[in-house]
């Protein structure tokens, strides 16, 4: 019941592992060498520890085997990344923990996972049988590529079962998803559909599982959440860049009347703009990426909840997420507009002025008042720094690539492979479409999206990316002026 305290420890080293592959993107071998090494020869999962599930799957499981893909490829993009005499052990250290977290798929009526297990003993006898809607349907990138690698289905059948089954529980009115769900009977718990938190990384795995097996039904999933969400969440003008109105928002609702719910916003949400990068629809990527910035401007952090009738945190703490850096960095990859550099240094700035500690960078306990707590969360080094790297390193290699890394709601990169696009199910689901129909990556349309990354003419490049009334539009609307 404690927002600001998870438990996402697990007494495994976290920090270490969800580290792994920053190191590499960064060129330090030597550094990325020693942690594999450290790992390999000190990470025990038979451990007396209950851990989250989607937690373990998205720091551990997906860091371990990004780390194991960078080591074994033959092209070795980015630098010396081999580990002498390596023999997999990232890959059974990652199937190890994946066989350990199994127990939660089992004895559910819905096949929908409990969100706790214990490494050890399995599912403990005082679970509950509520778990929110991003935590069970977020596992199939890391469950899927670990079945892939292995050849084995069971893990990504189990976490595509678990999708099917909360697709299936959506709102026959409005099409959208609450954000808690019994997973014994189906019946929704938390009824507010929303983008942030228990909802965001079910909306951007449809998509990125799309990109990586390239599995049809992925993106027409993915297609049809869209557009429920422009239909249901999203308030304001209908054109980002033009038109009279209220900026665009997007809200939470209830799932089965589209009713608002509440007036705030967390910070979680500010990845979406990320989300809509990827499908084309920029336009709308640049407004709502406007507002999560101002309201960063405003207290050199986002609150982990704000509420924007009252325009002050209504949950004043900063955990160094790195939602808006994400959204930052991927808007600057589609339009190169200097703006979002601008916005990385600002970022960067305030992180150094608020957030340092003498061994570390510690989370903002108040927004306001700046005061700190002594807990950096791992995604700091996995995601926060890794895309404040990639913003201002224009020569990275993971840019040089054309496309071949995608990274997962962790940030953790992986290579955009053949080899995860051969499908595991003809055995078991016969009838579908052979594989060589699956790979064509330019059907990533996305429902409305209103432009295209490829198209961004020069004039757009060099203005600012909003123009200057509707800038202070969205400056007015959180008190900023």
């Amino acid at each position: 019941s404690n927002l600001n305290i998870n438990d996402v420890l697990g007494n495994y080293s976290l920090t270490l592992i969800d580290a792994l592959d920053t190191l590499a993107v960064m060129g330090n071998s030597s550094e990325f060498q020693k942690a594999v090494k450290l790992v390999i020869d000190t990470v025990s999962f038979d451990k007396d520890s209950t851990v989250q599930v989607f937690e373990a799957t998205i720091r551990v499981l997906g860091s371990l085997l990004s780390a194991h893909i960078i080591i074994t490829d033959s092209k070795q993009p980015f630098g010396d990344m081999t580990i002498k005499d390596y023999d997999n052990e990232l890959l059974h250290l990652a199937h190890d923990l994946a066989v350990r977290l199994l127990p939660a798929f089992e004895n559910t009526k819905t096949g929908i996972p409990y969100p706790r297990v214990n490494l050890k003993k399995g599912v403990p006898a005082d679970s509950h049988n509520e778990t929110c809607t991003a935590g069970a349907g977020s596992l199939l990138v890391e469950f899927g590529i670990l079945s892939r690698l292995l050849g084995d289905s069971t893990f990504e059948w189990v976490a595509r079962r678990a999708v099917k089954a909360l697709w299936s529980l959506r709102s026959n009115n409005t099409g959208l998803l609450g954000n808690v769900v019994n997973i014994q009977t189906g019946h929704w718990v938390g009824k507010q559909s929303g983008l942030g938190a228990g909802s965001d990384s079910f909306y951007e795995y449809l998509l990125k599982s799309y990109i990586l097996f390239g599995e049809k039904e992925d993106l027409e999933m993915f297609n049809d959440a869209y557009r429920n969400i422009q239909n249901h969440l999203r308030r304001g003008r209908e054109a980002c860049n033009e038109g009279e109105g209220d900026p665009p928002l997007y809200v939470n609702v209830n799932m089965y009347t589209g009713q608002l719910m509440n007036t705030w916003i967390d910070s979680l949400q500010a990845f979406f703009p990320g989300l809509q990068v990827l499908i084309g629809d920029v336009e709308d990527a640049i407004c709502l990426h406007a507002f999560y910035y101002a309201i960063w401007k405003r207290y050199g952090a986002l609150p982990e909840r704000y509420n924007w009738q009252l325009q002050a945190p209504d949950v004043p703490f900063y955990p160094l997420r790195p939602e808006l850096v994400e959204s930052t960095y991927l808007l600057y990859q589609a339009t190169k507009n200097p703006f979002y550099l601008h916005v990385g240094m600002d970022i960067l700035q305030s992180l150094e002025k608020y957030t340092k500690a003498k061994c570390g960078y510690a989370t903002l306990h108040h927004v306001v008042e700046k005061t700190k707590e002594d807990r950096m969360e791992s995604f700091f080094l996995s995601e926060t720094c890794k895309y404040l790297y990639l913003l201002f390193d224009e020569e990275n290699p993971v840019h040089k690539s054309g496309n071949k890394f995608m990274f997962t709601t962790e940030g953790h990169i992986v290579s955009v492979d053949e080899r995860f696009r051969s499908s595991l199910w003809e055995d078991i689901l016969p009838g579908q479409e052979d594989s060589a129909e699956k790979t064509k990556p330019n059907e990533l349309k996305a429902a409305n999206f209103s432009s295209n990354c490829n198209r961004v003419p020069d004039e757009r490049r060099y203005l600012l990316p909003l123009k200057s009334n509707y800038m202070r539009q969205i400056d007015q609307m959180v008190g900023l002026i």
